[in-house]
């Protein structure tokens, strides 16, 4: 697959930076609107709303965008979205009826479903193969430190000011990406996917012809699926049953985050040693499968406190699994079909997700949020287990493929043949 032949550490940081900025924004808003719907007497459902609104604009869209980002110059997708986003975001900070802001929020997912897979798509073309996992860690450590400054910060801003000045600052952070593009000297989408001399289109790229890489697809989505509605009964779990406060309910979400920072870089000094992609993929699901486990056992404590450590090895499951994943797919995925290869991992991961908030949103109208955190928890480790064994069945398929000899052909009759399964990835 292509790769930068330098590696350019410059456009790595300043990409990183901006989508660092960006996230602290969305999830100190995110974080700020959950308390206020909380705090105003709205229901589970409220809230699950609000991860819908965040999450099926990504999902109904990624056929779209993930050819547009193959499509379209990186940097006017870039600008353009980042301009669009700190608008919506301004109007979102004047709202206050729950339609009005769920309905804001999905026309910001809309940007956010352009900027993620436009994003992730730029990395590999910025660095060389063996340098992507440690720009992925780079990449990693600025989206956690905004994941973690976000939701203790809406705690705090929130406890003090309101809702309204967390998305004001939520909206000046989209102006980051907007500056990124304009000082990204790398590009890609149309012309600049091309390979230099070829005047003709690429061949077209489909996910199913990839058994591996499908499988992994698949697998990843069963899992959040059977997890995601931590998502939206943990503000209820850790404010009503373990009784914390909102400061206190940032700082523990914050702790998952600096788990899946450390967990980044832990993985990125190993995941070279993974020259092949079945092994990728198994520590995959073993990554999914601890994180699911330190959400069980947090299921059981009497104390917001005693998440923190358990958040913070659950997180660094959950970071590295971030970055073999990443490693993966760019390892799989021709350089001109990368917008729609992570577009469609982000639209299965969270069209799964919408799948689990729907659940964990109904549950919380029924039961209690501390045995719902376990059930979750179980759900997931239960799918891991479940995935691992068609998943490992196509690594054994795939290796076995690879291992058996070249059939001798003449010459002559190879020129009538594709080159190998690598072009199909």
């Amino acid at each position: 697959m292509s790769f930068a032949s330098a590696s350019d550490w410059r456009d790595v940081y300043v990409a990183s930076a901006a989508r660092g900025l960006s996230m602290a924004g969305d999830f100190l808003a995110a974080t700020a609107l959950a308390l206020a719907l909380q705090s105003a007497g709205y229901g589970g459902m409220a809230v699950a709303g609000l991860s819908l609104a965040a999450t099926l604009p990504i999902v109904a869209l990624s056929p779209l965008t993930g050819r547009l980002v193959d499509r379209v110059d990186s940097r006017t997708l870039l600008l353009v979205a980042g301009l669009v986003q700190a608008g919506v975001c301004l109007a979102l900070a004047f709202v206050r009826h729950p339609v009005a802001i769920i309905g804001l929020v999905g026309l910001l997912a809309c940007g956010l479903a352009v900027t993620q897979p436009a994003f992730a798509a730029l990395l590999p073309a910025m660095v060389r193969e063996d340098d992507l996992p440690k720009a992925s860690a780079i990449g990693q450590t600025a989206n956690m430190t905004g994941l973690l400054i976000g939701p203790a910060l809406a705690g705090v801003l929130v406890g003090q000011f309101g809702v309204r000045l967390p998305l004001l600052l939520d909206a000046a952070t989209y102006l980051a990406i907007v500056v990124a593009s304009m000082f990204l000297r790398t590009r890609r989408g149309g012309v600049f996917s091309r390979p230099a001399g070829s005047g003709a289109a690429p061949a077209a790229w489909r996910l199913r012809r990839d058994p591996l890489l499908l499988a992994m697809v698949l697998a990843v989505a069963g899992v959040v699926a059977g997890v995601a509605g931590v998502n939206v009964i943990d503000v209820f779990f850790i404010r009503e049953t373990l009784g914390a406060s909102p400061t206190a309910y940032g700082l523990v979400a914050a702790a998952w985050t600096g788990g899946m920072l450390a967990g980044s870089w832990i993985l990125a000094r190993y995941a070279n040693r993974w020259r092949d992609d079945g092994g990728l993929v198994m520590g995959m699901l073993v990554m999914l499968a601890g994180a699911c486990v330190a959400v069980l056992i947090g299921s059981a404590v009497p104390a917001a406190y005693l998440l923190v450590p358990l958040w913070l090895v659950g997180g660094a499951f959950n970071g590295g699994e971030n970055v073999l994943s990443n490693v993966f797919m760019a390892r799989r995925v021709p350089e001109h079909a990368r917008g729609q290869a992570f577009a469609a991992l982000n639209g299965a991961v969270q069209g799964a997700a919408l799948v689990g908030y729907l659940i964990g949103g109904l549950l919380l109208e029924r039961f209690a949020p501390r045995p719902l955190v376990a059930a979750v928890a179980l759900a997931g480790i239960a799918i891991v287990v479940i995935v691992a064994v068609p998943v490992a069945r196509v690594v054994r398929r795939e290796r076995a493929a690879e291992a058996a000899p070249a059939p001798l052909t003449p010459p002559i009759l190879d020129l009538s043949r594709s080159t190998s399964g690598n072009s199909l990835r």
